[in-house]
């Protein structure tokens, strides 16, 4: 099989449809991009259809001339783009339905026409080699021709990356600007249009809108940043063009397909994988998110009993209505990020992890409030409201909401609101156990500065956290041992 595969990529036309292949991938991967983000998918489509007349035409004018066929087939297609266009603006018909009609009437002349001529004597013009392709039998001259398109298609994206960009995000400002949001439709149009015209020898009319769209789309679901989606997509398009060529000579099959087939393969690998949007990630957030909460459970409840020797997993367990194996799983994690520690199956808050619970205590005591005197609820109606909201706020939204209260000492119930504390973004009590972090040179306030100063510790210097306990927290500066006081770690600030 290897020997046999090496043969075959060795030989004159696999290295051609290769080339060939290659830069139909990478020009349509770019193009792609712009394409999708514009919502012109079907136009795309459309186009690809809409240039076979171009080609019938192209026949009988200049015969079999593949500089006759690109000649003809672009006329085509924007003649194709301006008809569409056209009804779009000047006629009350939907755009997609003026796609439709725009192209099906021009396919249809198509294949009406080459069907006709293909009839003839000594021609040999058949539609399935424009529809599906012909790889396999590319020439010397597709590949100048495809080429020059492509390095056209790149440059000219290059060049005017600005224009296309504002126009496709931002068309109003565009318009402010002083730039012809008209022309550089037209414009992608024609890019369009030299694309699809160059992918009709290696995966058809029918196919190139496969190697258009599913690159672009696949890299939009790997990258937010368009040059780096437009760069991605021209890989993908590059890799899909020649995976799918070797594939075809493996299992002796058609070259378009295959290309088409495993592009397919990368969007749908993109959409269970992808780090931000992929399925698989999505759910692996929607558990890592649900876990918090519990563990937040767990803090809350536990600072609820406020018992310095500690809370039993039991006492979870009967009230969350958790398992005793995921309150024990839980309590574990708690441990790990130095929010608690375990004795005895009993959960200790240390305290990073008593900081952390009075936080969400605030939250839920001020929700509550905040739906009793500003919604008008009673308090029967606002526990279950404050058990969700609690893990959803952050800092800044709850002093807003503490200083529009008036700064309540108690909750609708009479239990008492823990009180705001002032503290970094990022405190040396946030740390995990064994993390680094650099002390910062401007810290809360001078008092802050000076304690750090009698200690020695110096600012913009590196220090691990080793151990938080329940009052006290140790780091290592200087490969020595210093404890500080857990109310002093919480208002040191720290850069991770």
């Amino acid at each position: 099989m290897d020997s046999f595969l090496f043969d075959a990529l060795s030989s004159g036309w696999a290295i051609r449809a290769m080339v060939a292949s290659s830069l139909v991938g990478i020009m349509c991967g770019v193009i792609g991009c712009f394409i999708v983000l514009r919502n012109m998918s079907l136009i795309g489509d459309a186009l690809a259809h809409a240039i076979l007349p171009g080609i019938f035409v192209a026949f009988l004018i200049v015969g079999y001339s593949t500089i006759g066929f690109f000649l003809g087939s672009v006329v085509a297609g924007l003649f194709t783009a301006f008809g569409i266009t056209w009804i779009q603006h000047n006629v009350k018909t939907k755009n997609d339905a003026a796609i439709g009609i725009v192209f099906t009437t021009m396919f249809a002349i198509g294949v009406m026409g080459i069907s006709y001529i293909s009839q003839g004597e000594g021609v040999h013009l058949d539609l399935n080699d424009f529809l599906f392709g012909t790889t396999l039998s590319i020439s010397l001259e597709d590949i100048y021709i495809t080429g020059t398109i492509c390095v056209f298609v790149v440059l000219s994206v290059m060049m005017f990356y600005r224009y296309l960009f504002i126009t496709t995000f931002q068309e109003t400002i565009a318009q402010t600007m002083g730039i012809s949001v008209k022309m550089i439709h037209y414009f992608l149009m024609l890019l369009l249009s030299f694309a699809v015209v160059s992918a009709l020898r290696s995966v058809g009319v029918i196919l190139v809108v496969a190697m258009l769209i599913t690159p672009a789309s696949t890299a939009l679901l790997l990258s937010n940043k368009l040059k780096n989606a437009i760069i991605i997509s021209a890989f993908i398009g590059l890799l899909s063009a020649n995976l799918g060529l070797i594939l075809s000579i493996i299992f002796n099959t058609t070259p378009g397909p295959a290309m088409t087939v495993v592009v397919t393969t990368m969007y749908l690998i993109a959409v269970v994988f992808s780090p931000k949007k992929g399925i698989a990630f999505k759910y692996y957030r929607q558990w890592k998110q649900k876990r918090k909460i519990e563990q937040e459970d767990i803090l809350r409840q536990a600072i609820i009993v406020d018992n310095d020797n500690g809370v039993a997993f039991d006492y979870f367990s009967e009230k969350l209505n958790f398992s005793d194996r995921k309150v024990k799983n839980l309590c574990h994690h708690l441990v790990a990020d130095g929010l608690a520690s375990i004795k005895n199956s009993t959960l200790i808050l240390s305290a990073k992890g008593r900081s952390a619970a009075e936080e969400l205590v605030r939250a839920h005591r001020l929700w509550e409030t905040y739906l009793v005197d500003k919604i008008g609820l009673n308090e029967q109606q606002i526990h279950e409201d404050a058990d969700k909201m609690e893990h959803f706020m952050n800092k800044e939204f709850l002093d807003e909401v503490d200083q529009t209260l008036g700064y309540p000492k108690t909750d609708p119930h009479g239990s008492p609101i823990p009180p705001m504390v002032e503290k970094p973004l990022h405190s040396l009590l946030d740390m995990k156990p064994k993390s680094k972090a650099k002390i910062t040179k401007k810290q809360l306030d001078n008092k802050v500065e000076s304690e750090l100063w009698e200690m020695g510790i110096l600012p913009n210097q590196i220090i691990t956290l080793n151990n938080i306990g329940l009052d006290t927290v140790e780091i290592i500066y200087q490969n020595k041992k210093i404890t500080l006081d857990a109310a002093l770690a919480r208002q040191i600030r720290v850069e991770k």
